[in-house]
């Protein structure tokens, strides 16, 4: 029988520690991921003017949209990772491992067929204003080529995690993320390229890290050893990832959907609007990854544990995950105010675009914390196997209210500040159900466990 490597024994307390460990590559990992569209804003913005920002930004809504529905299913493919390694059955893991590289391809070229597509036609759907759309759909376009090289990595990356590896995920971002950057620069230098050129040193770093990821694998000699002969789908195992990633996939798609609601809405503003908000959230993305890297902490450390069966350990590590997403979120919210107008200024140069970026960024920074810990126990509910009740909450405490505000509250006071507003409302109703289920499947799972044990 295969060993099962692990770098962290996640099973096993004093937590805080092992998890500030565990986190802080996947911060660095995030960040780095970040970049990947940071860096097109910055250099279209220096080099091609806030037209092509907004073309850029324009298209992040409607690109995870697409994409979210099918990366969900990784999250699935992580969990039943950290189960079986919790609950020390290698073969298994073995299984899952393969199923779900197979998976990561198909979605992928999927992927890349209806963006490709039907770029345009979305754009046009989301009242992108005209002179906006040539560009974006370009955009589009090229970056969509790219979707089979990230559903893989981000597929390989989640189940590294899942078994302890948080620091090879970090080391391929981190080479791909710098080609990413000189190509950006280079193609728009050199050749005299704009949005494309950006869009094709993005893809070209994704293949780049899928390539390294999987790699990595195929010489690994452990239990998450990546063997292409042994690529197939296992029935059993992908029934499970998809009953963990469908509720998922479903939950980032319909956040998506809110989100391209709510872009649709600033779209009606003008391109300066539509550059200020681009370049706020791509600001905003960086302290949501942050904050996101705690998900994948708790999701693992919670799913590792459900595995073992010691739910003693859930309340803890839920607290302790808590307490981490917090301090981030103040902390890089806090810092973002700070330096507002040095970052802003690295994506849009006008004073309406200026103006309208912090707008938006007096709003959220000081609230995005909310939106960490409402991820929190997301993931806790969906390490205990409550994907669907996560998916649920979120699309009612979220999606639905959010439409709900733009078709009522934004309708009164047809603003952009108005839009932005429902940001951290949803946020706080969303986290305050999270949290209260979480608490109540959590007893459950205990009290089930210890009458069958006196049993």
């Amino acid at each position: 029988m295969q060993k099962i490597k692990k770098t962290i024994d996640m099973t096993e307390g004093p937590f805080f520690k092992k998890m500030l460990a565990f986190a802080i590559p996947i911060i660095l990992t995030g960040l780095l991921q970040c970049l990947y569209n940071a860096a097109d804003l910055v250099v279209v913005g220096q080099f091609r003017g806030d037209l092509a920002v907004a073309a850029v930004g324009s298209t992040g809504s409607l690109t995870n949209l697409i994409v979210g529905l099918f990366l969900g299913l990784s999250v699935g493919s992580g969990v039943c990772v950290a189960h079986h390694i919790g609950a020390k059955e290698p073969n298994e893991v073995k299984k899952v491992v393969h199923t779900s590289v197979v998976l990561a391809l198909i979605c992928g070229v999927v992927i890349a067929a209806v963006g490709f597509f039907l770029s345009e036609s979305l754009l046009r759907l989301m009242d992108t204003p005209p002179n906006v759309i040539p560009l974006a759909t370009l955009y589009m376009k090229i970056f969509f080529l790219g979707a089979p090289a990230g559903m893989l990595y981000n597929y390989l990356a989640s189940m590294m995690r899942s078994a302890g590896d948080s620091k090879h995920p970090l080391i391929f971002l981190a080479i791909s993320g710098v080609v990413n950057v000189f190509l950006n620069v280079f193609l728009i230098v050199a050749f005299d390229m704009g949005v494309d050129g950006v869009a094709i040193a993005t893809i070209a770093s994704q293949y780049l890290s899928a390539i390294m990821a999987a790699i990595y694998l195929m010489r690994h000699d452990g239990t998450l050893h990546l063997s292409l002969g042994e690529l197939r789908i296992h029935g059993e195992k992908l029934k499970k990832i998809l009953q963990i990633g469908i509720p998922s996939g479903i939950q980032s798609s319909l956040f998506s959907i809110s989100n391209v609601l709510i872009q649709s809405s600033i779209n009606g503003f003008g391109d300066a609007v539509v550059a200020g908000s681009s370049a706020t959230a791509s600001l905003e993305g960086f302290m949501y990854i942050a904050m996101n890297s705690i998900y994948h902490v708790a999701l693992t450390f919670i799913g590792q544990n459900v595995g073992a069966r010691k739910y003693k350990n859930i309340k803890p590590l839920t607290v302790y995950s808590s307490i981490l997403v917090t301090a981030i979120g103040l902390i890089s919210g806090a810092l973002l105010i700070l330096l507002r107008y040095p970052l802003i200024s690295l994506y849009v140069s006008t004073e309406a675009s200026v103006e309208a970026a912090l707008q938006r960024l007096w709003i959220i920074a000081p609230t995005y914390f909310l939106c960490g810990l409402m991820e929190v126990f997301c993931a806790a509910l969906r390490a205990l196997d409550r994907s669907v009740t996560a998916m649920i909450i979120s699309l009612g405490g979220v999606c639905v209210l959010r439409i709900l505000w733009i078709q009522t509250v934004f309708k009164l006071f047809p603003a952009p500040r108005t839009i932005y507003l429902s940001y951290p409302i949803t946020w706080i109703i969303t986290l305050a159900l999270h949290l209260i289920f979480a608490i109540l499947v959590s007893k459950k799972m205990i009290r089930k466990y210890n009458e069958n044990a006196l049993a």
